[in-house]
């Protein structure tokens, strides 16, 4: 196996200048991250239940999911965003579009079902306390029933209006429940067949359950993805030769390159040759949500620019390791930030 050894600022700057001609499609679950920021000090107790009443301060909203994908496109530059999918007719697909609309990304292929709900996180979490420990637990609102086929064929012509458009195709699938969400099964043929017809566009899929079912697109699955190990222990990582042996194997079956994340160890790469490209290691405390979407906006935009598979792995690195010093929200990374990154990605190879 190879290693990833060097890219010039040059060369960063290069590809960085190019993001702005991106034109990008994002397809699947479009979640609306909602953030209860709660005062402690206030808490109050229920009349009625004996409980405790929370008491909220603030509250912020913002794209999640497929969403945290378009935000991390629109911090850098992408010079052109589509949302394809669906929500609900409800205050929380307000919001969702909202939020999208403000990052210039088109919602018209955003398709509305009345009788599904917009997929929701809902936070809480206490005010001034940005670490992890400020977390409250976490209240999901997901659609656990059948995406309807009606709903379905909507989504998919819009990716056939799209596709002309655009240089590439991000697809993010969230949803854990099979066939519930935007990525069903009819849409991971579709995807494959699209693949197919349009050599020129970059397809990329991203899926928590169901990597290796993608055909003939690129695929970032993390290292327990890759090997299919479900709900790891805290801390675990996989060791380089079976994991090396699992994106090989992964590489026959779906007919295009994968890209297989390691946390702050980076990526392992299929082509042009396995390669592992290093992480970036950074100092202090990190909140990891998000960090795959910010590092596939990054990898995504560098395939647009012309990077080698490598070179683009490299630059989701980079923008991973800026957003995952982000806490108590989702991170983003603006280009600016990149030069200092790699100047620290290039030191930390020379000292190694």
């Amino acid at each position: 196996m190879n290693i990833f050894q060097d890219m010039s600022p040059h060369r960063l700057d290069a590809l960085i200048a190019r993001f702005r001609r991106a034109r990008i499609a994002v397809l699947g679950d479009f979640f609306l991250d909602k953030y209860l920021d709660v005062d402690p000090a206030l808490a109050e107790r229920s009349v009625e239940t004996g409980k405790t009443a929370h008491q909220v301060v603030a509250t912020r909203c913002t794209p999640g999911a497929a969403g945290t994908v378009v935000c991390n496109l629109a911090a850098l530059g992408a010079g052109g965003l589509h949302a394809i999918g669906s929500t609900g007719d409800d205050g929380e697909a307000f919001e969702l579009r909202k939020g999208l609309a403000a990052l210039a990304c088109g919602t018209e292929h955003l398709r509305v079902d009345p009788q599904r709900a917009t997929p929701t996180y809902l936070k809480p979490r206490d005010s001034g306390n940005a670490t992890l420990a400020g977390e409250h637990s976490r209240y999901d609102t997901k659609n656990r029933q059948p995406t309807p086929a009606a709903v379905q064929q909507e989504i998919i012509d819009s990716l056939h209006i799209l596709l002309p458009q655009v240089d590439a195709v991000i697809v993010a699938d969230q949803v854990e429940e099979e066939d519930c969400g935007v990525v069903t099964a009819a849409m991971r043929a579709v995807l494959a067949d699209c693949a197919k017809r349009h050599p020129h566009v970059v397809f990329w899929a991203d899926s928590r359950r169901r990597a290796g079912l993608f055909r003939r697109v690129i695929v970032k699955p993390n290292q327990f993805e890759a090997i299919s190990q479900e709900n790891p222990p805290p801390d675990r990582v996989v060791e380089l030769d079976p994991l090396c042996c699992a994106v090989q194997r992964m590489r026959t079956e779906v007919g295009a390159p994968i890209c297989a994340t390691r946390g702050a160890d980076g990526m392992i790469v299929s082509d042009p040759q396995l390669t592992h490209v290093p992480g970036v290691h950074v100092e202090g405390p990190i909140d990891p949500t998000g960090a795959g979407d910010s590092a596939t906006a990054g990898a995504v935009l560098g395939l647009v620019a012309g990077a080698t598979l490598p070179e683009a792995a490299l630059l989701g690195n980079l923008v991973a390791s800026i957003t995952v010093r982000q806490l108590a929200t989702t991170g983003i990374a603006r280009c600016e930030e990149l030069p200092e990154r790699l100047a620290l990605w290039r030191a930390q190879r020379r000292g190694g």
